[in-house]
């Protein structure tokens, strides 16, 4: 069974937009993040494989065979270092699938929240395809803070590929300017 048909029976997972899936060299892949069960429901929509971000603290004990079995990279929320956003482009220009979550953190209301300007560094330095996505229902169904699954409808909506114009590639160097692609790759998942 594979997890979309799982998401599909458990959550009645609608897909729109699939035909929009880059699935051809590197895409960095973005999305809202509503629940631990994001990576694995976006990682459903590929045939192949996918590298994704996961909390630090994540990688313990057997869990950390797991998370890097699941391709994950390790990020520390609370000291972000410079580290993991290089392996991320790197990650990029060797061809590969990311899929980041711009906000950073799980939402606690289902707002979508500010992008952070490390996903507008990695999407100027990498050259990447950006593939945007939107989730909902994914915090109904596990929201933060619990264990428990509830069965609630989930959504999946995918984006036509962004694409920066030169101007705005000109401008975009420094803090400011990554936090201008940012905000503009989080308006594409809002507007979904």
């Amino acid at each position: 069974m594979t997890l979309r048909s799982a998401f599909r029976g458990l959550f009645g997972l609608r897909v729109r937009g699939k035909e929009r899936l880059v699935t051809e060299g590197p895409v960095l892949v973005v999305s809202n993040h509503q629940s631990f069960l994001d990576p694995p429901l976006i990682g459903g929509l590929y045939e192949d494989e996918m590298y994704y971000l996961a909390r630090k603290t994540l990688f313990r004990g057997p869990a950390k065979w797991l998370y890097t079995k699941w391709k994950a990279i390790p990020v520390d929320q609370d000291r972000p270092d410079m580290a993991s956003l290089k392996t991320i482009i790197r990650l990029l220009k060797q061809g590969n699938r990311v899929l980041v979550f711009p906000e950073g953190e799980r939402t606690g209301d289902g707002a979508l929240g500010q992008a952070q300007p490390g996903v507008g560094l990695i999407a100027l330095k990498s050259g990447a395809v950006i593939q945007p996505i939107r989730i909902r229902g994914a915090r109904e169904a596990l929201p933060r803070g619990s264990g428990r699954v509830r069965f609630a409808r989930i959504d999946v909506h995918v984006g036509h590929p962004l694409a920066f114009t030169p101007d705005e590639l000109k401008r975009a160097s420094g803090k400011e300017g990554y936090q201008m692609v940012a905000d503009r790759i989080m308006k594409a998942i809002g507007e979904l």
